[in-house]
């Protein structure tokens, strides 16, 4: 789906969190950063998904990494999403879809028959450098954490 190979630079995107803080690529400069793709807020992939990434985060910053989440919810979807779920990284709320086209995630997808347009599930590793070191787009929502800290 993503035109995006690994070892190409990261696209430099910015966006606003659901606080309406903003983040780009150059903020995370000196970190590895895992920049995950999800369909929907409050769903249940997506729930396991991101749920597995905040009961192993301690693993994650002990790596130096950071952990970014991207949908296309509104910021008050995404607050409520974190607050519920207690997620210790920020959600990017995407509205405008430019940092889920800047990464090439938005497409032609299908779900019981039907086609539409939205976010294919993926995730990004991205190295200290701003270089894409792992594309996981074969995501096992329930052991994700396991996917990228191979």
């Amino acid at each position: 789906m993503t035109t995006l190979k690994i070892g190409d630079k990261a696209p430099n995107f910015s966006g606003k969190d659901q606080d309406g803080n903003l983040h780009t690529l150059a903020d995370y400069k000196g970190k590895k950063l895992v920049v995950f793709f999800y369909p929907k807020a409050n769903t249940p992939g997506c729930t396991a998904e991101a749920c597995d990434l905040r009961d192993n985060f301690d693993r994650f910053k002990a790596n130096n990494y950071a952990l970014l989440g991207v949908s296309a919810d509104s910021s008050k979807a995404q607050l409520k999403f974190k607050e519920k779920y207690e997620f210790p990284f920020p959600l990017l709320a995407d509205e405008d879809k430019s940092v889920i086209e800047a990464f090439g995630v938005w497409g032609p997808k299908k779900f019981m028959g039907r086609e539409y347009d939205g976010i294919h599930r993926t995730t990004f590793v991205i190295n200290e450098n701003g270089v894409i070191e792992d594309i996981i787009s074969d995501v096992k929502t329930k052991a994700h954490a396991a996917q990228i800290l191979k």
